[in-house]
C-alpha cells in the first residue's frame, strides 16, 4: 500500500468515529430532555388563578373591583420580576 491509500482509510476511520460520537451524543441530550420532571405549580399560583379567572367573568364591571384590580398588580409584578413580599392566597 502506498501512502495516500493509507491516509484516505484513516481519514474515513476518523470522519465515522466522529460521526458515531455526534450521534451517540445527540441521543443522550433526547433522553435527557424526555426524562425532565413535570413542573409542579404553587398553591398561591393557583388561588392567583381562581381569582383572576373570577375577575375575567366579571368582564368590564372587573375594571372596578378592588380585589381584581389587587389580583391585576400581583401578576403585574409577577410578570416584571418584582419581589412585592406578599403572597395572594385567596380573597382578602
Amino acid at each position: 500500500m502506498d501512502g495516500t491509500v493509507l491516509a484516505r482509510i484513516a481519514a474515513i476511520i476518523f470522519v465515522s468515529v466522529a460521526i458515531t460520537a455526534a450521534v451517540v451524543e445527540m441521543s443522550r441530550e433526547e433522553e435527557r430532555q424526555a426524562v425532565r420532571p413535570a413542573q409542579v405549580t404553587a398553591p398561591d399560583v393557583d388561588a392567583l388563578r381562581a381569582e383572576q379567572r373570577r375577575c375575567q367573568a366579571l368582564g368590564e364591571a372587573a375594571a372596578s373591583d378592588h380585589d381584581c384590580l389587587a389580583v391585576w398588580a400581583e401578576t403585574r409584578d409577577r410578570f416584571l420580576g418584582r419581589d412585592t413580599g406578599t403572597g395572594r392566597t385567596g380573597g382578602e
